[in-house]
């Protein structure tokens, strides 16, 4: 019912239409960005839901481990449909023949049931704001133990939150992403979107809920320094990677961009932050981790 709702989001509310990397046959897909309306209004319709009692806040944490559960084995099956669906639509020279291997990496590299882009979805929607709920319902839980929110647990809700915030306002920037662009669609991503991301980042606040500890106003102030400064890190490398792949001739620090050109005809940039270190962007991601932790 989870997956459902965020499909029915996906599928009927309004968004902007955006174009996709050019394909081997030098073609485009579109795809609709509407993943910050979906947010919102699925915190909304949870909010409702526990304010009007249909819902306790707690239900996440109760039924943690049946969660993780069910969210493996839709992650199975639905891979499963994906292999097979793969076959049966893609030409083979997008496979690599062996069953394990197209299984685990993906039979198709844009499986779509009709203008409905599988992958685009399940990267975007389900796995990251279910992280949500269930920091939300961590920090609701601690609440009602203890008759306290800590900082510790405001600032882990409060710097993810942002993160995926971030995410839905830079939504386009995904487009340009190796799991978009060049991976095909199978178990790895299919867990790692669905189950991976909601219930392995949100360990810093489950953690949190039965760990009360006290943090002096320099930690506090010391932690969120290193979050904002791996944000800034991580969404400046990236942004300049995704506007060097959308527009090659733009400038990068001033100056011309340099680039390698690979043997499938693709340009790496080597200029700015990317000239520093091959994956300068992680600097950014380990700094917020830490943060979190």
């Amino acid at each position: 019912s989870w997956f459902a709702f965020q499909v029915l989001l996906q599928a009927i509310l309004p968004g902007r239409i955006a174009h996709g990397k050019v394909l081997k046959d030098s073609s485009r897909l579109t795809y609709k960005l509407n993943g910050l309306l979906s947010f919102v209004i699925t915190l909304a319709s949870a909010a409702i839901l526990v304010y009007t009692g249909v819902l306790d806040f707690a239900v996440i944490y109760d039924n943690l481990g049946a969660l993780i559960s069910v969210v493996i084995l839709f992650s199975l099956a639905l891979s499963i449909f994906l292999y097979f669906y793969g076959k049966s639509t893609t030409p083979d020279s997008e496979r690599s023949g062996n069953v394990i291997h197209d299984f685990f990496m993906g039979a198709s590299l844009n499986p779509r049931i009709g203008s409905f882009d599988i992958k685009f979805f399940c990267e975007a929607r389900p796995g990251l704001i279910l992280w949500i709920l269930i920091n939300a319902s961590f920090i609701c839980l601690q609440y009602k133990l203890y008759g306290t929110v800590t900082t510790a647990m405001i600032l882990v809700n409060a710097m993810q939150f942002w993160y995926i915030l971030d995410y839905y306002l830079h939504e386009e920037a995904i487009l340009t992403t190796m799991d978009i662009a060049y991976e095909n669609f199978g178990y790895m991503l299919v867990f790692g979107d669905l189950a991976w991301v909601p219930f392995t980042y949100s360990l810093q606040a489950m953690f949190l809920v039965n760990n009360l500890h006290f943090l002096p106003w320099w930690g506090t102030v010391f932690i969120v320094f290193i979050n904002v400064a791996g944000y800034y890190i991580f969404r400046s490398v990236n942004l300049q990677k995704h506007r060097f792949t959308s527009n090659p001739g733009l400038p990068v620090w001033g100056k011309k961009p340099e680039y390698i050109e690979t043997k499938r005809g693709t340009k790496l940039l080597t200029s700015g932050f990317w000239g520093l270190s091959r994956h300068f962007n992680y600097v950014g991601d380990i700094l917020m981790a830490i943060a979190w932790s």
